[in-house]
């Protein structure tokens, strides 16, 4: 049997014939304007995250990836991206962000990266007087850049019920309440748990809220939150308050938005902090 002619393309890449296609985002332009962030946005891929009770707790995160570019190059290389995430692919995680971003910043010649993980971390929480247990979802986030240092925040979404003082104090029966979101994000020294920093949190609402209740927890709630009014600006100050009895905290950022029950609109406060002393 005659053997037939090998595809020329195949034999050049057989031969490390790609490295010698045409790269265009390594290509010079002319425009002399550096980019700060480029790269991938919005990847879902899982993550193992550090559980205070289990050790490990496994994910799935949104990602995004980005890298500084100079002035002088076209673009980046995209694919690079995935093929670093795939590299730590079952050790992507607060433990393993600093070595990750050292890959960006080495695979793709850049002088700073940029990791950001979005993800759902659970916590089984018992009903405050029924004791019935279920699995309560906090939306978590983590932030790490490496350029001449590493910095690293930690972010939580709690979600509190906030009852109006002014509601309560003109109604001669009632008062309007609210689900509130809770946005906090931290630098520390050393390392918090997720769980610590949702306490520290979750103890500075109206009352907490629960996948779970039976009949006597939610009487006990709706009491508990009326015997403790919290206007949207209350929240966020005992949110610092707890957080500035923290040395460990040198920095944070807190957000409250209450979803008005009665108003077409939200409340909302912000205070941010830096105690790096």
């Amino acid at each position: 049997m005659t053997k037939q002619p090998e595809d020329k393309e195949l034999t050049q890449r057989r031969q490390g014939g790609e490295a010698a296609m045409p790269d265009l985002q390594n290509a010079p332009d002319s425009r002399n304007i550096a980019i700060d962030k480029v790269g991938v946005k919005d990847i879902h891929y899982p993550i193992v995250v550090m559980d205070r009770s289990k050790e490990r707790q496994q994910t799935v995160a949104r990602i995004n990836m980005y890298v500084d570019l100079p002035h002088h190059f076209k673009g980046t290389h995209m694919s690079r991206f995935v093929e670093i995430l795939n590299q730590y692919h079952g050790e992507v995680g607060i433990d393993r962000m600093g070595a990750v971003l050292r890959e960006m910043k080495q695979r793709l010649d850049a002088s700073r990266a940029h990791l950001e993980l979005e993800f759902p971390y659970f916590i089984e929480k018992r009903a405050p007087v029924s004791g019935a247990a279920s699995l309560m979802e906090y939306q978590c986030r983590m932030a790490g850049s490496l350029g001449e240092i590493y910095d690293f925040v930690l972010g939580v979404t709690v979600p509190m019920t906030s009852l109006c003082p002014c509601s309560k104090e003109i109604s001669a029966r009632g008062a309007h309440n609210q689900r509130s979101a809770v946005n906090v994000e931290i630098r520390y020294r050393d390392h918090v748990w997720i769980e610590e920093l949702i306490e520290w949190v979750e103890g500075c609402g109206s009352a907490p809220v629960f996948a779970l209740l039976k009949r006597e927890d939610e009487k006990a709630l709706t009491e508990q939150a009326y015997d403790n009014p919290m206007f949207v600006e209350d929240v966020v100050r005992a949110v610092t308050e707890r957080l500035l009895r923290e040395p460990n905290v040198t920095w944070f950022r807190v957000q409250c938005e209450n979803f008005e029950s009665i108003h077409n609109h939200s409340a909302y406060a912000s205070v941010e902090r830096n105690q790096s002393g």
